[in-house]
């Protein structure tokens, strides 16, 4: 088989997976398949990606066109008067299983969405299908589709937010109890919403009816979001980071993610320049250069480096001092994401990770979509909760990405798992480039996470116990008894050749053959 007739997406859900295997087919380009895929997500991935959430994507042409699709979320509040800034939102605790986490909710943890906006915008400017065929998967999967393993697992932990409003109870508890995998979960609603959108291209949820219902239950609830900050959201397109690493180079976010992304690879690429290459994968050298890189790379972070313009300052060994983008005023998401990637067989390829948070436990009546909880984060508001001014683009980890090698693409890959996405990323990174592992090796493969702030390292079961040894006589161990979705979960295409979905994260691939 041709690698010119294969196609091939890696995603986080069978469904979603399948969703764009079916628009390849139909004839779609890799950018149909993405934001049909995108839609999908938001019916079959519910826990982890909302049409009232925010994300990214990286897009790279046949004809060599890079893209970088930013549609996170904006900070909101535009037209309100200071007196009116006092929201409400509340914590809830969520139970992960041996331990407990404190998350923000209602409406005053909402920002400004910007999934719905971005999926349209990256179909209008590079997919070539009706928009009504790229959205008719999403509409049947909301009609029914039967509830898997990962996400009624996300849907037991996240019940208290859930069960905070009727659409939520009626939805995830349609006969008195929770929902249970196999069970089918329906969204009329949101199929509904999703059927009109061809028609409406998303002018009623951000400018019509449905924003004004939105601003009209924000403004009695204590809400934050306004009518006026729903018409005045845009989609910015950037130009990617490009990272030069032995040889490749990484296409990434122009974030604080993709930065700290480019910063790993530069520090491992030092490390081999001046100590040497290491031959063996996973020995104990091996583990010590990545806990030194992870801690320099935590070092700098401290000390402000987390911008583009900081890290181009680094890699030609200029300060960092007074680089802009400072830890202090970095506001910065980290929570639940999922992500796909997708390339198809004319050569062209897009990455799109994206986030709803846990959600803020608001639907917007008659749509079925939850809306975000971005604004009730703690780590993405250092300054305080709601310190910071309206209309701002908020900042984020996440970072869909590609490799190239001689400006062909190699690899396209992303990952969701809040801090976790850059040091998944960056391990898989290495293994293909310095190791040459094979892809789904480097993906399985157990991975490592320093924690700065506790000061321990956290470090998934498959290593050497040699290796471990000799990590334990340098810090603080927390050993993990099974690969967990904690570590991320970096669902990757091999453009032509092969993908893999990271089995933490409900990995699931599709091929193609044209």
């Amino acid at each position: 088989m041709s690698i010119k007739n294969k196609a091939i997406v890696a995603s986080g859900h069978e469904a979603v997976s399948g969703v764009a295997a079916l628009i390849l087919e139909a004839g779609g380009n890799a950018f149909d398949a993405v934001v049909a895929a995108g839609f999908a997500g938001t019916v079959a991935e519910q826990m982890l990606t909302s049409l009232g959430g925010g994300g990214f994507a990286l897009a790279r042409t046949a004809d060599q066109q890079e893209i970088f699709f930013d549609f996170f979320v904006d900070t909101p509040g535009l037209g309100l008067e200071d007196a009116q800034l006092e929201p409400h939102f509340y914590p809830i605790e969520v139970d992960f299983g041996g331990s407990t986490q404190e998350f923000n909710i209602g409406l005053g943890s909402v920002a400004v969405p910007g999934t719905l906006k971005g999926l349209l915008h990256i179909h209008e400017r590079l997919g070539r299908m009706p928009l009504q065929e790229v959205v008719e998967p999403a509409v049947q999967l909301a009609k029914g589709h039967e509830l898997n393993k990962v996400q009624a697992y996300f849907i037991k932990i996240l019940r208290p937010i859930l069960e905070v409003s009727a659409t939520g109870r009626t939805l995830y508890k349609p006969h008195g109890q929770l929902i249970q995998q196999g069970e089918t979960l329906v969204n009329p609603e949101l199929a509904d919403f999703l059927q009109q959108l061809p028609k409406d291209k998303g002018r009623d949820f951000y400018c019509g009816d449905i924003a004004a219902r939105i601003a009209q239950d924000m403004h009695s609830g204590d809400g934050l979001l306004t009518a006026q900050d729903l018409a005045a959201y845009k989609v910015i397109e950037r130009k990617p980071l490009r990272v030069p690493y032995h040889g490749h180079t990484l296409l990434t976010a122009p974030d604080i993610g993709g930065t700290l992304i480019g910063l790993s690879l530069s520090l491992q690429e030092k490390a081999m320049r001046f100590a040497g290459p290491i031959q063996e994968w996973g020995s104990p050298e091996h583990l010590l250069r990545t806990l030194k890189c992870m801690q320099e790379v935590e070092h700098l972070r401290k000390q402000g480096l987390t911008h583009p313009q900081a890290l181009a300052a680094y890699r030609t060994e200029q300060s960092i001092q007074g680089s802009q983008g400072s830890e202090e005023h970095t506001r910065q998401f980290n929570r639940g994401t999922t992500h796909v990637s997708v390339a198809d067989s004319q050569g062209n390829i897009a990455s799109m990770t994206c986030s709803n948070g846990e959600g803020g436990g608001y639907f917007v009546p008659g749509t079925g979509i939850m809306l975000n909880n971005m604004m009730g984060e703690d780590d993405l508001h250092p300054d305080g909760f709601h310190a910071a001014s309206p209309g701002q683009r908020v900042g984020s980890m996440m970072s869909p990405s590609a490799l190239l090698h001689e400006d062909t693409v190699k690899l396209v890959l992303g990952s969701g798992g809040s801090k976790r996405i850059r040091t998944a990323l960056s391990q898989v990174l290495t293994q293909l480039v310095d190791y040459k592992r094979d892809i789904t090796e480097a993906v399985l493969a157990p991975r490592m996470y320093w924690d700065g702030d506790a000061e321990i390292l956290h470090i998934e079961p498959g290593f050497d116990q040699e290796a471990l040894q000799v990590l334990q006589e340098q810090v603080k161990l927390n050993l993990w008894k099974k690969p967990d979705l904690y570590f991320g979960g970096v669902h990757a295409v091999m453009p032509g050749i092969d993908g893999v979905g990271d089995p933490r994260r409900g990995g699931s691939v599709q091929v193609v053959e044209l």
